[in-house]
């Protein structure tokens, strides 16, 4: 139970240093923002990068230009809650509304942000990794990110927009799919998000790329039509000769590795479109010609840029389940053991692990 200038948060210290910590409560919140009791919270790829390499995104050397933020950082940003404060200026939201919240903190200043390009923002802050975020029991956000939640809108499924955004935003880059066969390589949570995204959309047919048993299982359950498996055969061949002897229209690099963007761009044919989805940590060894040759379209996709609304009617309408998604529900007191570790330990086991403030600890 909070103590009534406190709260409980988990705090990124430093790699492998995440800590369950009292913190003071948020401040009021500022002009233009709000103050959200936190209900659900999803464990991001993000989060478990800064935990297992950080600091990857979170920054240590100079304090962040937009935020101010050095250093320590409450974790979280695929998350749900409850208005509880209000700060001057906010109109449209009232407290006791429940709301979705984009993590894109932006100037709102720059080029890109006046071009409505705010997800590439100069000065982009993500929350929880550039500002507190909300594996807490309260966080404070922009009110200009924020999406109402339906009546009868699935509280947990509020934790799985996030992630379904970035799906959707990759998708809306490739360009219509509509009678498509769109390849999605790799089937962790942005991959199956994407895959789900792409049926939505109108593909006609998805084939995921995957070796772990659990995650072809889970992208079959999730919509794909046909899930190749390296280990078993030749993707690229096996992709032509299920698509006419060329290639695949559209491909989406969801796991963010120098071999798996080759194999994305090897599995599409002439003219055709990949689209990179995954965070990469090291450079690659490329021969563009490969591009200028076969007039191949290369496209970046980071995050979102208004898709939540997208997502949040078609969750509501029925078009996206998330309950295949979701693959533990656990307390913020059991965040490392339950969340942090178990994905680390059984990553092929688990898509999304959510994190409830209100949830007991696990017996």
């Amino acid at each position: 139970m909070s103590q009534a200038n406190s709260m409980k948060a988990a705090v990124w210290h430093g790699r492998r240093d995440i800590r369950l910590e009292d913190v003071p409560l948020p401040a009021a919140p500022q002009p233009g923002w709000v103050q959200i009791k936190v209900h659900w919270c999803g464990i991001c790829g993000s989060d478990l990068h800064e935990y297992v390499a950080g600091p990857v995104f979170i920054p240590v050397e100079e304090a962040h230009p937009l935020t101010g933020l050095k250093g320590q950082c409450i974790l979280g940003h695929e998350f749900s809650g409850e208005i509880v404060a209000l700060g001057d200026g906010v109109t449209g939201f009232e407290a006791g509304e429940r709301v979705a919240a984009d993590a894109c903190q932006h100037c709102g200043e720059c080029w890109y942000c006046k071009q409505g390009l705010y997800n590439i923002c100069e000065n982009l802050a993500f929350t929880g990794l550039m500002n507190n975020g909300a594996f807490a029991e309260y966080v404070n956000v922009p009110a200009n990110l924020l999406y109402k939640l339906p009546l009868g809108f699935p509280t947990e499924a509020g934790a799985l927009i996030e992630p379904l955004a970035v799906g959707m935003h990759a998708v809306k880059q490739a360009g219509s799919l509509v009678g498509e066969t769109a390849v999605v390589v790799g089937a962790g949570t942005i991959g199956l998000c994407t895959m789900m995204c792409a049926k939505a959309a109108g593909a006609a047919r998805v084939i995921a790329i995957e070796m772990s048993a659990a995650r072809k299982q889970k992208s079959l359950e999730v919509g794909a039509d046909i899930v190749l498996d390296p280990n078993e055969c030749d993707i690229v061949a096996k992709t032509k000769s299920l698509t006419g002897g060329y290639g695949a229209p559209v491909s989406f690099e969801c796991i963010g590795h120098k071999s798996t963007a080759q194999l994305a761009l090897d599995v599409i044919r002439k003219a055709g479109r990949t689209v990179m989805v995954g965070i990469f940590e090291e450079p690659s060894n490329f021969n563009f010609f490969d591009i200028v040759a076969t007039e191949k379209q290369v496209i970046g996709s980071l995050a979102y840029n208004g898709e939540f609304a997208d997502v949040i009617a078609m969750i509501n309408d029925g078009r996206l389940d998330v309950t295949p998604l979701i693959t533990g529900r656990i307390g913020l007191t059991d965040i490392l053991d339950c969340g942090f570790e178990e994905l680390v330990n059984n990553k092929d086991a688990n898509v999304k692990i959510i994190v409830s403030p209100d949830l007991p600890v696990a017996s």
